[in-house]
C-alpha cells in the first residue's frame, strides 16, 4: 500500500481515470455492438446509421489512449466494409 502523501495522491488519480476510461471503454463496446446487431437482422439502413454513430466513438477513445489508434481504425475499416457488403 502507499506510504507517502504522493503515492497516495497517485493512486487516488490512478482511480479516477480508471473508472473514466472503463466507462469510456464500456460506451465504445456498445456502440459497437448496436453496428453488430444491426448487420445481424440484415438492416442495411440501420447498420450504416450505427456506424456512423459508433465511428465518432471509436475515433475519441483512440485519441484519449484508451484503444490504439490502429486498432479503431481496424474496428471502422472492418465495420464499413461488412455494411458495404450488406447492401451489395
Amino acid at each position: 500500500m502507499a506510504n507517502t502523501p504522493s503515492a497516495k495522491k497517485a493512486a487516488r488519480k490512478i482511480a479516477r481515470r480508471t473508472a473514466v476510461n472503463k466507462s469510456r471503454r464500456s460506451r465504445v463496446r456498445t456502440f459497437v455492438r448496436k453496428v453488430e446487431e444491426a448487420l445481424a437482422s440484415g438492416d442495411q439502413a440501420a447498420a450504416a446509421a450505427a456506424l456512423k454513430a459508433a465511428q465518432p466513438e471509436l475515433q475519441r477513445a483512440a485519441s484519449k489512449g484508451i484503444v490504439h489508434r490502429n486498432t479503431a481504425s481496424r474496428k471502422i475499416s472492418r465495420l464499413a466494409s461488412r455494411v458495404k457488403s450488406l447492401g451489395a
